[in-house]
Parts: structure tokens; C-alpha cells; sequence
């Protein structure tokens, strides 16, 4: 059972380097956090993510780029109604190239407090910025966590900190045993309708090129409706 962790550069991302690397057969790194430990087995970043801040692949190590994930984002529809943030994408790519039954996201909550918002100090809040793919953080980790459980994978949160995530949270030493949440398949089968009649797929990944033909109230619609279909499996860990 292949089980991933994932590391953003949330500020708790540094608790990570001193971890076993059991139970987890991947640690994927996302743009900074490839320092947080040397034993990444992917790091994953934007083309416009600086040069000099990039890891280099040694041994058993591989480099992801938009020619990996765009291509792995589109299979599950898309970076519009996926969200077009590195946390999602990176959640999108890990579950279509890696085929896992688990991706534990740490140092990845989207929680901004004034002071350090990143393991390296202060720095760009990009979930935040107006985007129109980001209006529901929430609702676009629902629609991930849903489609995730389609394909057989648990989505986690290892972090116990304040998170925009809505993922369940476990430990560390339970994550390999962390099994998909239930959640209301009418309703999600209904969200995956609206978005082929709504067509807002931009197969090349450059969505902000065609921004204009985008509805905010049909995509704030469509996180209402992941929202509400991922609720049955949320009440039952409450």
C-alpha cells in the first residue's frame, strides 16, 4: 500500500525533517520544502518558482514540472475546478502518477498568522491571492479529498494547527491506516455533471488566459455542492 507524505512550507513543516521515513513510501516536496529533508523522492514547482531555490535530483530523486502535472491535473478535470494552488496540484499529480492509498499533507494548511507564515519566514500567501479558482479553499480540498476516495486514496491532515484543509486529521504513526471517508455520491456525481456542461477546462493550464469566460457564482455553486458531499463522511469523524 503505497502511502505519500506531502510538505508544503507551512511554519510546523521543520518537524518533519527529524521523522522516520516510515510509513511513508514517497515524500514529496513542494517548491521550499525539498530543504526540510534531504531524502525527498520528488520535488515538485511552478515554472515561474526561482531557479536558485530549486532542489537537485540525486539518486531515486525526480523533478516535477507543468509537463508532469498539467497533464495529471486535466485527468481530474482540471486546474479551475481543481484550484490553482501547489498544494491541490500537487495532491492531483501525486494521486494520478503514484497510484497511492494515502497522501498525508503537512506544513500545507493555507493558514496565514501575522509574523512567519512560512518554514523559512515570511512569504507569499499565494491560496490567498484573487484568483477566481480560490474563492473556497474548503470546498476545492473537498472536491480533492472525494475525488482522492474514488480512486481508492485517503486524503490526511498531519498538521494539528489551524488549516483551510478539511481533510480528517491523524498521527503520524496512523496515517499508513487512514482509510477514504465516506461522502453523498448523488451529489458529487451532480458536481461532475455541472462541471462538463459548464466546459471550463484549459487543457494547456494557462486558466488566467481565459479568465473572462469564467462564471464566479457557477464555480461558488460548485463549491457549495462539494461542500455538501463531502459532509456525510465529515459528521461521521466529528
Amino acid at each position: 500500500m503505497t502511502c505519500v507524505l506531502m510538505l508544503g512550507s507551512g511554519p510546523t513543516v521543520t518537524e518533519a525533517a527529524h521523522w522516520p521515513r516510515a510509513p511513508f513510501d514517497h515524500v514529496v516536496a513542494i517548491n521550499n520544502a525539498h530543504a526540510v529533508r534531504p531524502d525527498w523522492t520528488h520535488h515538485i514547482y511552478p515554472w515561474d518558482f526561482p531557479a536558485e531555490r530549486r532542489g537537485i535530483a540525486g539518486d531515486g530523486q525526480r523533478i516535477v514540472t507543468q509537463e508532469d502535472f498539467v497533464p495529471a491535473q486535466n485527468a481530474f478535470g482540471g486546474f479551475v475546478y481543481a484550484g490553482g494552488t501547489m498544494a491541490f496540484t500537487t495532491a492531483y499529480w501525486a494521486l494520478h502518477a503514484l497510484k497511492p492509498r494515502v497522501i498525508a499533507a503537512f506544513g500545507c494548511d493555507m493558514h496565514y498568522p501575522k509574523g512567519q507564515t512560512h518554514f523559512y519566514g515570511a512569504g507569499t500567501a499565494d491560496p490567498l491571492r484573487a484568483d477566481i479558482t480560490l474563492q473556497s479553499l474548503e470546498a476545492k480540498s473537498a472536491r480533492l479529498m472525494i475525488l482522492a476516495a474514488m480512486e481508492g486514496c485517503a486524503m490526511v491532515n498531519l498538521s494539528f494547527g489551524p488549516s483551510r484543509l478539511i481533510f480528517p486529521r491523524v498521527t503520524r504513526d496512523r496515517a499508513a491506516h487512514a482509510r477514504p471517508l465516506p461522502f453523498d455520491l448523488r451529489l458529487a456525481d451532480q458536481a461532475l455533471r455541472r462541471e462538463d456542461d459548464l466546459g471550463y477546462r484549459v487543457p494547456s493550464g494557462r486558466y488566467w488566459e481565459e479568465a473572462d469566460r469564467f462564471d464566479p457564482a457557477e464555480l461558488r455553486r460548485l463549491d457549495m455542492l462539494w461542500l455538501a458531499a463531502a459532509r456525510a463522511g465529515l459528521a461521521a469523524t466529528a
